[in-house]
């Protein structure tokens, strides 16, 4: 059996409310080998990806850094990350999702997503806000222009807004995938908050058989 360190674990916050300012990367079809690349996945730790998202972005072949790139405009900060259609394709490397998290995003925005990069999102405690094509492409052009933009992310109502007063839209999400999220949890965290009805589920189960072999039938049966 292979046991997982408590330090393997990717840490995950709690996502109620969110506000902050963005970071608009306006390309599409940006692929899982541009989030991260291939050279960086020879580390058994899910730490440190930050490090090198966008690398062959944000330096130059010298080594140096890309100023015209927006990860090294001092002018863009914040959680979320608006980026153009089609994040998240190519290969369904789950780094790709650790990396962007370990950079210190928690929502990525786009109008569309590769469902495996999705997918792997959700699983690992960050949001991917599906709006439509005009709503993105006007987000963009405001956060571009005013890098001081702030929005509000409010996962219970499915509400992304523009502050103070500007647009806002709703998006879809899988009510399991939206709870666990909201309390911090992976597959394995739900299962054990949940151990109790599962135990009283497999008593009355066992119960259930029991009955039967003995010749009795509960009701329904």
């Amino acid at each position: 059996m292979i046991k997982i360190k408590q330090s393997d674990k990717m840490p995950k916050k709690k996502f109620d409310i969110l506000e902050t300012t963005c970071v608009p990367l306006p390309l599409e079809n940006i692929d899982t080998d541009q989030i991260i690349p291939a050279r960086f996945l020879n580390t058994t730790s899910r730490e440190g990806f930050g490090e090198n998202l966008f690398r062959d972005w944000r330096y130059n072949d010298s080594g140096s850094t890309n100023e015209g790139f927006v990860l090294n405009d001092p002018r863009y900060k914040g959680e979320v990350l608006v980026a153009g259609r089609n994040f998240g394709c190519g290969s369904s490397r789950e780094h790709a999702v650790w990396a962007v998290s370990d950079y210190g995003f928690r929502t990525v925005v786009s109008s569309f997503f590769a469902d495996i990069f999705r997918n792997n999102a959700l699983n690992n405690g960050l949001l991917p806000v599906i709006v439509p094509e005009d709503f993105l492409n006007s987000l963009l052009r405001i956060v571009t222009d005013d890098p001081g933009t702030r929005v509000r992310i409010d996962l219970e109502k499915q509400l992304f807004s523009v502050l103070p007063d500007g647009e806002f839209v709703k998006f879809d999400i899988d009510p399991y995938r939206k709870e666990c999220i909201m309390k911090g949890l992976d597959d394995i965290d739900y299962l054990l908050s949940i151990k109790d009805v599962i135990k009283a589920y497999e008593l009355r189960n066992a119960l259930k058989y029991e009955n039967r072999d003995n010749g009795h039938h509960p009701e329904g049966w």
